[in-house]
């Protein structure tokens, strides 16, 4: 064997285990890489019980609950399914029913779900150009019939 044959083999043989582990460390994430699961993705899912997930969605109307010693319930809702929430702890200021919520927590049963942490997400009057056109595209812009999105 050349020195050039044993240098292609060598680069060759590189390449191939760079493109297994990247393909490795793709798979293992693919479940994985999702900033929250709304409440219809994880009966859709199955997810089990005792899993640690994000949940995310809308607050329901009226169902926020609080109790001594800063315990909250309330529910996480989307356009299919809607999860019990309690969570133990200071919210965030923009937190409200009706506005959007992330929580980070663990899953106790199928329709119970136990955050460690709340996040509340933005006022979402504010979007990028282009997502607004991809809504538009869509049918589901939901904005000012002839307003166009605010850019800066």
């Amino acid at each position: 064997m050349t020195r050039k044959q044993r240098r292609l083999t060598l680069i060759g043989v590189a390449g191939s285990v760079l493109a297994i582990a990247l393909g490795l460390v793709l798979y293992a994430m693919n479940d994985t890489i999702v900033f929250f699961n709304s409440p219809a993705d994880i009966q859709a899912k199955n997810v089990q019980p005792g899993t640690r997930i994000r949940l995310g969605g809308l607050v329901k109307e009226g169902s926020v609950q609080r109790g001594s010693d800063q315990q909250i319930s309330f529910e996480v809702m989307d356009a299919q399914a809607a999860i019990q929430v309690s969570y133990k702890g200071l919210l965030p200021d923009l937190f409200r029913e009706g506005q959007g919520v992330v929580a980070e927590g663990v899953l106790v049963s199928p329709g119970m779900f136990r955050a460690d942490s709340v996040l509340a997400k933005h006022d979402e009057n504010y979007m990028p150009r282009e997502v607004a056109d991809t809504l538009k595209k869509q049918g589901h812009w939901m904005g000012e019939a002839n307003a166009a999105p605010k850019t800066q």
